[in-house]
């Protein structure tokens, strides 16, 4: 009977972008709610700047997101196409290069021979990519995917404060914002450590804090200078 397992590590694309993309979300758009919201600001101008945070934010993160992938999958291809070269116009040399990762790795030079022999006629460039390389299909750059991934979640993120924003009295509208968002990044913290394979309460205590302190110290700056940013 087969065995089938799935790794954490084929959600590693899209986790990354999903989490770093709602938490910033949460966190720069309470900020800037619980900032200007502590500058004694109308209502109505929180919520205004809160949206416009979250237009901003998101198309920031996609832009971010795409052009850092996209280097990544750059470098990605160059690699290939010289392994690629290199496979064409010495083999020889690449089958040996092979042989000797095996060796490292534990194998008798003999059976790390046969080895070679065997998945680079299965496919060299295949094997040359993953054992040489370290690229596999899995953990490919997506730019495309990453981009979409932050930029959605950063939009559901910053939604949380938005909505809390419109809800809440005026008189308690800083720590309204402030106790929902930090649940929430309390909450996505720990579900993103655990998908992660990680503790959630150390996900949860490290995402809290920092939002807490992004929160605290804007709220602070908001109250000094009494003005609408």
């Amino acid at each position: 009977m087969a065995h089938f397992e799935r790794h954490r590590t084929e959600r590693i694309g899209w986790l990354r972008a999903s989490v770093l993309g709602a938490n910033d979300g949460i966190v720069s758009t309470a900020s800037l709610v619980v900032g200007v919201a502590a500058s004694n600001a109308a209502r109505g101008d929180v919520i205004v700047a809160g949206v416009a945070g979250l237009v901003a934010g998101a198309l920031s993160m996609a832009a971010g997101e795409y052009v850092s992938v996209s280097s990544q999958a750059d470098t990605e291809q160059a690699d290939m196409l010289r392994e690629r070269t290199e496979l064409a116009t010495a083999p020889e040399a690449e089958l040996n290069e092979l042989t000797g990762i095996y060796v490292t790795r534990g194998l008798t030079p003999d059976l790390a021979r046969t080895v070679a022999e065997q998945l680079t006629a299965a496919g060299a460039l295949t094997a040359h990519a993953r054992d040489e390389l370290g690229l596999s299909a899995e953990l490919a750059a997506r730019p495309l995917q990453a981009a979409v991934a932050s930029a959605g979640t950063f939009a559901v993120g910053a939604g949380v404060p938005l909505v809390a924003a419109v809800f809440a009295p005026d008189s308690a509208l800083v720590v309204i914002v402030g106790a929902v968002s930090l649940g929430c990044l309390v909450g996505l913290g720990a579900l993103a450590a655990a998908a992660g394979g990680a503790s959630p309460w150390r996900g949860a205590a490290r995402v809290g804090f920092w939002g807490l302190v992004a929160m605290g110290v804007t709220a602070a700056v908001g109250r000094l200078f009494g003005t609408a940013v």
